[in-house]
């Protein structure tokens, strides 16, 4: 586990740091790009590679190819600082437009080519002979759920942050519609 060396920081913001790794190794992401993506969302100011690689003890390679991946996903940004020819860095730290950025790439990467994948699936399984109405039935269901998913994506995106959140915040009461709505199509 990588250990925070800068003790005039408080124990919270090492905890995040180490959790957000920690999540970050759930979700496919390499621990460190996940730690330097807390320590710069956590910093006031921008921060250095050599900084960075001092404050979380990790090889300033390691460093380099975490901040290239992280600028990648445009959660960080390169950002000069005067006096200082080195480059520095910041996150992104609207948590809105954080989770934006996150799931437009994880769209990209991977909801994007499973689309087009089951789509091919599907054309294939019409043209074959012989394919099982089940099979044809379950593909259809799963190209039908990733259309109707990626249309709600991209209706999300256009929604305000303020509209979205309230929307968010809005769920129990959303569901309580959902289940009034049931009852009566029951009835």
């Amino acid at each position: 586990m990588t250990e925070i060396k800068d003790i005039n920081e408080s124990r919270a913001r090492e905890q995040f740091i180490l959790y957000w790794g920690n999540m970050g190794s759930q979700w496919g992401v390499n621990r460190s790009v996940a730690q330097i993506h807390a320590l710069l969302f956590l910093s006031p100011q921008p921060k250095n590679a050599e900084q960075i690689s001092d404050e979380l003890g990790i090889a300033r390679s390691n460093v380099s190819n975490s901040l290239k991946e992280l600028v990648g996903w445009k959660l960080i940004q390169r950002v000069p600082v005067a006096g200082d020819r080195r480059e520095h860095f910041a996150a992104e730290v609207d948590v809105w437009e954080m989770a934006t950025r996150i799931a437009q790439g994880r769209k990209e990467r991977e909801f994007d080519p499973a689309r087009v994948a089951i789509a091919d699936c599907v054309a294939q399984a019409e043209t074959e002979e012989g394919t099982h109405p089940i099979i044809l039935e379950r593909l259809h269901n799963m190209q039908e759920f990733l259309e109707t998913a990626d249309k709600w994506y991209s209706q999300m995106l256009g929604v305000p942050k303020k509209q979205l959140n309230m929307l968010m915040k809005m769920g129990d009461k959303v569901f309580s519609v959902l289940r009034l709505t049931n009852r009566k199509s029951d009835e």
